[in-house]
């Protein structure tokens, strides 16, 4: 059984950093891309960042220079560095990992998620 396991979470203030760490156990395909989104309070789901089996990364507009995604030196572990945080960074923050399934067609997995408030 395949499961994501995201930590990190808390509550910061303005300025502050954290750093979110996923976990992936039971995962046998190979892993096409790793990637953190967000869900703020009434808003839709919007994708943070991704890091591709090429290493190449990618960032949405708002966290570019502030966030860096990495991976672990496990093959199964990616990392969201977020600094200067801002209020409206407050979300809850998916890990989800994109493999590719023995006949070539991608498959997503989804963590639980973790809480992230920023607050003065």
């Amino acid at each position: 059984q395949v499961q994501l396991r995201e930590s990190g979470g808390g509550f910061v203030q303005p300025g502050g950093s954290l750093r979110l760490p996923c976990e992936g156990a039971g995962i046998i395909f190979s892993i096409y891309a790793m990637r953190w989104h967000r869900r703020a309070p009434g808003k839709q789901r919007e994708l943070v960042a991704a890091i591709l089996s090429s290493n190449s990364t990618q960032y949405a507009n708002s966290v570019k220079g502030r966030f860096t995604i990495s991976r672990g030196d496990t093959k199964n572990t990616v990392y969201l560095q977020m600094n200067t945080l801002k209020p409206e960074d407050t979300a809850v923050y998916y890990c989800n990992f994109q493999v590719r399934t023995p006949n070539g067609l991608p498959y997503d997995y989804w963590g639980q998620g973790t809480q992230v408030s920023v607050s003065s």
